[in-house]
């Protein structure tokens, strides 16, 4: 079942909380076992492996069964509350210990595979963890070696398993624990920032908004018994383990889960399986255009394909509609919001769909602050996007400083990003508080050229940044990766925004690259560019 558009006249940018769904007072296992109890043969989960191959699956029964026997042991050698860190890719372990380690009243500290030495430290002891749980090695990335290294000094850390050695994972301490009553305010999770502006912040989230928002989400969708959803998004972000995991569980539904993202698998699988869902980052969709024109794939069986995290570009969308042929939707939010809290419907217009992150989920508030008062704007006036409401995270793990400047006394999160909101209660992205590029004291918002310059046929990707200059305080940097074939001058990407955009919003630097420094939910991290054209290892187009 999807909802229907809200029919609102707002005089102002404040969305109230709409009420056409409940909050339900959930559990992530408290879910499991009703799911399991309901649909006990409806298979639950199918392995998708390193070669793109299907392999084990489960049925909701048999992931119940499993999730508890490990939640048992798990209550047998930790006491409620404490944190267990997962240092893995996509394997059907992840979600398994995901459900048992709720089961148990235990807070999952989720861990990007792709982290050395340093990074592991870092999360391991500003979380508290004091189990690491995670797979030999990935991609190369030797990571029984490093957690060999790092862990022994931590004290704190008390056992370090291998989550593919079934009996060290099921083995039960000395005495037999019941499981806890959990609850649907208790934490759940703990999850760290993308990490596009810095060092990240663990958030902590809480059974009630992930149950929720990931419910939410899939009706929103449409997302019906029995669909298949295929998951190549990482399974230590929200993406992954919140919308498509519980998600998908709540509809009844069937994840097939990618240990790895591969475009041409990717399309592979959506006409092998009859895939109905499939949520990705832009550069993954991209992937799957390129791989589509090498090979063209039958996409018939989509109903629908997601992306999001903030705006995406209007021509992604185009191309993706027209190749795909299936109804597109944007979901806007951020990790603190666990994460979703706007989200466009493939009933929309192509224009809201192109130009907006849709309306607020059920039962979330959203509002357009001033960055300088506080105070709602007025509606089309750019400020800061804030929401209020269940899904908003308990805070920051061990920094009341952060917390504090983030969630305000009235209970709003200000998420850090800019933008406006319509009339009808639509909310459009312009871009990062962080990002906004300030030249000669006109404020310019990277997301209004990247689009423009996505139009060019020669650019395949593309961030604009802002560089310091003495003259103007910043100007504006484009940094490119070109469509391959595509024989262009720079004066053409020039001449293309300065037909489309004024003078002063045209890009004077320009930087060609292979590839983009990507956080592990697969979003450009400006900050490194900046730093590394500043450092003289990008050189001007």
């Amino acid at each position: 079942m999807t909802d229907q558009q809200y029919d609102v006249q707002l005089t102002e940018s404040y969305m109230p909380p709409q009420e056409d769904a409940e909050v339900l007072q959930t559990t992530v296992g408290g879910l499991l076992r009703e799911i399991a109890a309901d649909v006990p043969d409806q298979l639950a989960l199918v392995e998708v492996t390193m070669e793109g191959k299907t392999g084990r699956c489960w049925t909701y029964a048999e992931m119940l069964a499993d999730a508890e026997e490990l939640a048992q042991a798990l209550a047998s050698r930790f006491e409620p509350g404490e944190r267990l860190a997962v240092w893995s890719p996509n394997t059907p372990e992840w979600l398994v210990m995901e459900y048992a380690s709720a089961l148990a009243g235990l807070v999952l500290v989720t861990i990007n595979p792709a982290y050395q030495g340093k990074e592991l430290d870092y999360v391991l002891k500003q979380s508290g963890a004091v189990a690491l749980f995670l797979t030999e090695e990935y991609r190369g990335n030797p990571m029984a070696e490093i957690a060999a290294e790092i862990c022994p000094p931590i004290e704190v850390v008390r056992e370090v398993n291998i989550m593919e050695d079934r009996a060290a994972m099921y083995a039960t301490g000395d005495r037999i624990a019941d499981l806890p009553n959990v609850k649907p305010a208790d934490a759940a999770q703990i999850q760290y920032t993308s990490g596009t502006t810095g060092f990240p912040k663990g958030a902590i989230l809480h059974h009630l908004g992930l149950t929720n928002n990931a419910r939410l989400v899939t009706r929103r969708l449409g997302v019906e018994p029995g669909d298949i959803w295929l998951n190549f998004m990482p399974m230590f972000h929200t993406s992954g383990c919140a919308i498509a995991a519980l998600g998908v569980m709540q509809s009844r539904a069937t994840m097939y889960l990618a240990k790895i993202f591969d475009p041409g698998d990717a399309n592979r699988l959506i006409k092998e399986e009859g895939v109905a869902f499939a949520l990705g980052v832009p550069t993954m969709l991209i992937g799957m255009l390129e791989a589509n024109r090498l090979e063209p794939t039958d996409y018939s069986s989509l109903k629908a394909t997601v992306s999001g995290g903030s705006m995406v570009p209007p021509e992604l969308i185009r191309q993706v509609q027209k190749t795909f042929g299936c109804g597109f939707e944007t979901v806007y939010g951020q990790t603190e919001t666990s994460p979703v809290v706007t989200q466009t419907r493939t009933t929309d217009s192509f224009e809201d769909v192109c130009e907006t992150v849709g309306q607020p989920l059920p039962q979330i508030g959203i509002s357009i602050r001033s960055t300088i008062s506080n105070e709602v704007v007025p509606l089309g006036t750019v400020g800061e996007i804030c929401s209020k409401g269940h899904c908003n995270m308990i805070g920051y793990n061990d920094n009341p400083e952060a917390t504090a400047a983030t969630i305000d006394n009235l209970n709003w999160l200000h998420t850090g990003d800019l933008g406006t909101m319509d009339s009808r209660g639509f909310v459009r992205v312009t871009g990062r508080v962080k990002e906004m590029i300030i030249r000669g004291g006109e404020n310019l918002f990277p997301v209004e050229i990247e689009n423009i310059l996505l139009e060019h046929p020669a650019v395949a990707e593309v961030a604009v940044v802002g560089l310091p200059d003495q003259k103007w305080g910043e100007i504006v940097a484009c940094f490119f990766r070109p469509e391959s074939g595509q024989d262009f001058e720079k004066q053409d990407l020039v001449a293309h925004c300065r037909h489309h955009l004024a003078a002063h919003k045209t890009p004077v630097r320009w930087i060609s690259v292979s590839e983009f420094p990507l956080t592990g939910s697969g979003k450009i991290q400006k900050f490194a560019l900046r730093d590394a054209y500043e450092k003289g290892d990008y050189q001007d187009f």
